[in-house]
């Protein structure tokens, strides 16, 4: 393969060609292609796309939601126009070619319902259509995030048919729409990316196997949440600050953008550890990000990379769902720092970490309190 000549039609072929089902499932992800292609198209057009009807673009079949702009969807997060829009590509593009029997997004409360006349097929379709939409008003990137389950029964599937963990995931993804929008791909051998060219129309190789570094000096957290942090998560940041002063010796990097796509993508390309952990702002819900939208398929995406994805206590595809909207803490990226983290949280739960778990060290970040005697 020549890098920048494969299209993803091509590559996902050569990547099937040993799975009996190679042909469907390729042809899956080409329909979610073309579906990532036309909310390129809306995201690419910023404020002049507002108030513009779909038809349009040739390249978009929408079927919108019926749910006005800025209302909430299932995860009480305030609905966007373009969320909406999106949602509608993705059903539009992948619900009538028979290779699906059903999909759950995080817009709707409930799976979409193929409809009857059109075939069942063999795989369940998960998606986040729009991540990171809080930041449409500001043109910073978004993104999509996808997953493919297998659906053996015959069944119309339910709830419970989409709640498996992440290891059994047949394909997982995200879509980035930035300067280019790039669309990057795991179907359980290794990470890749393609870049969409606009010209022939096509997604094309540009970084096959990506890795991330098992070590770095960038963290992404949104420090504004701070007084709400565990311990053990406090004494990572606290560390990383200190820099060559501190403990680990060395100077970090602090980002955050408020896109999991672009936090992620940023260190598949160049490392990092991304937090999104569980904090006390509310004691009943474990952490903020979903499991079967958002940290199942990135976590897929991260590990067949070489790093990790925790949420400081267990593996992320470990975890067996029970709520279609279940939240999870999220940390991810470089494997050293992701096992630092996990360390830190192991040591916090069995009290090893008295030290630096007191009021002193939580006040005045940069000392530590003796140990009790």
């Amino acid at each position: 393969m020549q890098q920048g000549r494969t299209t993803l039609s091509k590559f996902v072929i050569q990547q099937l060609h040993e799975r009996p089902d190679a042909g469907k499932l390729a042809a899956l992800l080409v329909d979610l292609a073309a579906a990532i292609k036309a909310i390129s198209a809306m995201t690419a057009r910023g404020d002049l796309w507002r108030g513009s009807s779909s038809s349009d673009s040739s390249d978009a079949m929408i079927a919108p939601l019926s749910a006005p702009a800025n209302s909430r969807n299932a995860s009480g997060d305030e609905q966007k126009l373009l969320d909406i829009e999106a949602h509608g590509a993705i059903v539009s593009h992948c619900e009538w070619g028979g290779l699906v029997a059903g999909m759950v997004s995080e817009e709707l409360a409930e799976p979409h319902a193929i409809p009857v006349n059109y075939e069942r097929g063999p795989y369940l379709l998960v998606f986040d259509p729009l991540d990171g939409s809080s930041n449409i008003d500001v043109n910073v990137s978004v993104g999509t995030i996808f997953s493919v389950l297998a659906h053996d029964a015959a069944h119309a599937p339910t709830n419970r048919d989409f709640l498996r963990p992440g290891q059994r995931q047949l394909a997982a993804g995200y879509a980035i729409y930035g300067p280019s929008t790039m669309l990057v791909l795991t179907v359980g051998r290794g990470t890749h990316g393609f870049t969409l060219d606009r010209e022939i129309g096509n997604f094309v190789l540009t970084h096959p196997d990506l890795r991330v570094p098992a070590d770095s000096r960038e963290f992404a957290i949104n420090s504004s949440n701070e007084r709400f942090w565990e311990p053990p998560v406090a004494r990572y940041v606290t560390e990383c600050k200190a820099g060559k002063t501190g403990v680990r010796e060395r100077d970090f990097n602090m980002r955050w953008i408020a896109s999991l796509v672009a936090e992620v993508h940023r260190i598949l390309i160049r490392g990092g550890v991304f937090l999104y952990p569980k904090d006390t702002r509310e004691p009943a819900t474990p952490g903020r990000l979903r499991l079967t939208y958002e940290a199942n398929p990135i976590g897929f995406v991260i590990e067949q990379a070489g790093g990790l994805a925790s949420t400081g206590r267990r593996r992320i595809l470990d975890i067996a769902p029970d709520d279609l909207h279940q939240r999870v803490p999220l940390i991810l990226g470089s494997r050293d720092e992701v096992v630092r983290i996990e360390r830190y949280h192991l040591e916090h739960d069995t009290g090893a970490d008295q030290p630096f778990s007191s009021p002193l060290f939580n006040e005045r970040s940069l000392y530590r309190a003796p140990a009790r005697a």
